[in-house]
């Protein structure tokens, strides 16, 4: 019997301290009475696994000889403060108190999570200075969140040049920037100045009025669209007679604006490009809200009215001129109702 406890003793970790040491006998159980030798064993057991429990120290092997040399629980060691995600929080903090959702702009434009606080604080300081307030400087960052990873050194030859070389009166020069923020993160040598020479060039001279075309690409942008109406049937003199005229072209978009326009105009108006060369305006005009309406409505009368007549006018006036000519004689050819190159032909 001693010897089958023996066994099963060493198949266990068996420390060799007495539990009775650090627990106070009533804790134990009761003796066995039947088997004294195997219910001692099994009361050592028990104690051993709960002392485990109880104080959480491992133990060196599985025949560590006294509790007093068992190592002392080591300290936790602190992790040093990781500067790179420190400036992290601190900038995510810094942008949420001036009303910027940091996430949202580095969805936008990744780069804002390297770019660094004291230069963010200085761009915000320098925008301050100028005048713009809280709510202009959100709107900016929103439209333009690149203006988040520019330096100050950066951003004040775009002020520079406005003033000086695109004569920008000093009291507009937050009105031009809310409406083209963009210009702010624009290089004046590789960008800015480039296409100021070429509208220049191009006859367009008072471009303090046209300042958000000053970020577009020449080759990119501006010259495409002038090669546009060149395909579809004018000179080039007469093309950019149109973009000197109304040099807002420049910013409408050939797939979405110009062909689906110009369609319109030679295939259901049967209009002469002559009219648009004289009235280039006419691709400002919303084809489905006012071109189509308009067009369709002098077609169920039997009129035609010039371009800028059929589309500048407002609607309470477009409608008393369509009564007056309906109800009146043929207007002499001083009247603005005059127009002889308008062929008037049954809806589709």
């Amino acid at each position: 019997m001693h010897q089958e406890t023996i066994h099963f003793l060493s198949s266990s970790t068996k420390p060799s301290f007495s539990p009775s040491s650090f627990l106070p006998k009533s804790s134990f159980f009761p003796p066995h009475h039947d088997s004294p030798s195997l219910s001692r064993s099994k009361n050592q057991l028990f104690h051993v696994f709960s002392l485990k429990a109880a104080i959480s120290l491992p133990l060196k092997s599985h025949t560590t000889p006294e509790l007093s040399s068992m190592s002392p629980p080591s300290r936790p060691v602190l992790q040093q403060p990781n500067p790179r995600r420190s400036q992290f929080q601190e900038k995510m903090l810094y942008l949420d108190s001036i009303g910027l959702d940091f996430f949202s702009l580095i969805n936008q434009y990744p780069p804002i999570v390297s770019a660094s606080l004291s230069d963010v604080k200085s761009t915000v300081d320098y925008m301050t200075s100028l005048g713009f307030t809280a709510i202009e400087f959100r709107r900016i960052a929103g439209m333009c969140p690149e203006i988040l990873t520019s330096r100050v050194s950066d951003i004040v030859p775009v002020f520079t040049f406005l003033l000086r070389e695109v004569c920008v009166n000093g009291s507009d020069l937050k009105r031009v920037i809310n409406r083209r923020p963009r210009l702010l993160v624009c290089s004046v040598n590789q960008q800015l100045r480039p296409t100021l020479y070429f509208l220049q060039s191009i006859g367009i001279y008072e471009l303090n009025k046209h300042t958000s075309l000053l970020s577009t690409s020449v080759e990119e942008k501006l010259i495409p669209r002038i090669e546009y109406f060149e395909k579809i049937g004018f000179s080039h003199r007469d093309a950019v007679s149109m973009f000197r005229r109304f040099p807002q072209l420049f910013n409408y978009s050939v797939k979405h604006n110009f062909e689906p326009k110009f369609d319109y105009f030679v295939v259901e108006m049967r209009r002469d490009l002559r009219e648009l060369k004289e009235f280039p305006q006419y691709f400002s005009f919303s084809l489905e809200n006012r071109i189509k309406p308009r067009h369709q409505c002098c077609v169920e009368k039997g009129v035609c009215f010039p371009l800028p007549v059929l589309l500048k006018t407002r609607e309470a006036q477009f409608q008393e001129r369509l009564e007056v000519w309906c109800n009146s004689s043929i207007p002499l050819r001083t009247s603005p109702l005059w127009y002889t190159n308008c062929h008037i032909h049954s809806n589709v």
